[in-house]
């Protein structure tokens, strides 16, 4: 098993890539911590996990709660923090709401530097190491999901930073870059507007049956954080289904 005696916190466990790595890792043999701030969801997730997780609700917004998360899991050691949590909204940038965008960066980066930085005294101890989630957005400008884009931009940085700062002491950081994966998130109605389509279908996957399900990040998520990939660490990962291939 890639996670056997591994402790593992993993964000955003309430459904979709969250739900689908939290089960794999406990499949992998690890004891999991999850975090939501959908209770039912994250229930429903423990049930079919093949171990008992532990569950814990935070609010990305409240950093004080997302600290608090991390403590939880981290009451007997961490080795592995995976930042899965996040949000999506998008739209004609001339009619984004400020509000908006400043909720989409505190929830999809904020409270990613937040977790890591109260993990990482945990993960040096363990020499363990984080795996984020950025996006094929942090990798190339995409029309309409501004806020979204500078967010997972933002990811990208923390996570080169991170690996930087922290690999002399033993500590690994990589991030994810999905394309379109069937979640909820991804399949809310289409926002109102001015939305020229064409832009849009330019980053459509170029794989038959190209878009991702949730288990094909978590697939990726469990070789980032196991041993498989003890010598990856400051990059970036894409799984988008060519969504980046030209």
């Amino acid at each position: 098993m890639l996670f056997e005696g591994k402790r593992a916190l993993i964000t955003g466990a309430a459904s979709g890539i969250g739900r689908a790595t939290a089960i794999r890792f406990a499949a992998e043999g690890a004891q999991v911590t999850i975090g939501d701030r959908n209770v039912q969801g994250l229930q429903e997730t423990a049930a079919m996990m093949a171990t008992p997780p532990v569950i814990q609700s935070y609010d990305a917004m409240d950093h004080a709660s997302s600290r608090h998360l991390v403590d939880v899991a981290a009451k007997e050691g961490l080795d592995i923090l995976c930042n899965i949590a996040g949000m999506l909204k998008w739209g004609p940038s001339r009619d984004f709401a400020v509000e908006d965008f400043e909720r989409l960066m505190t929830i999809n980066a904020t409270s990613v530097f937040v977790l890591c930085q109260a993990a990482l005294p945990h993960l040096a101890k363990s020499k363990g190491n984080i795996v984020n989630t950025a996006s094929t957005a942090a990798l190339q400008g995409i029309a309409y999901t501004i806020a979204y884009s500078a967010s997972k931009h933002a990811v990208a940085a923390i996570t080169k930073g991170l690996a930087i700062e922290y690999g002399a002491r033993g500590v690994r950081v990589n991030a994810i870059c999905p394309g379109h994966v069937e979640t909820p998130m991804t399949q809310t109605p289409p926002p109102e507007g001015d939305v020229d389509w064409s832009l849009v279908m330019r980053n459509a996957p170029k794989l038959e049956n190209g878009a991702c399900a949730p288990e094909d990040i978590a697939e990726m998520f469990a070789f980032l954080a196991s041993d498989k990939a003890r010598k990856v660490t400051g990059s970036l990962f894409t799984v988008d289904g060519g969504q980046l291939a030209g």
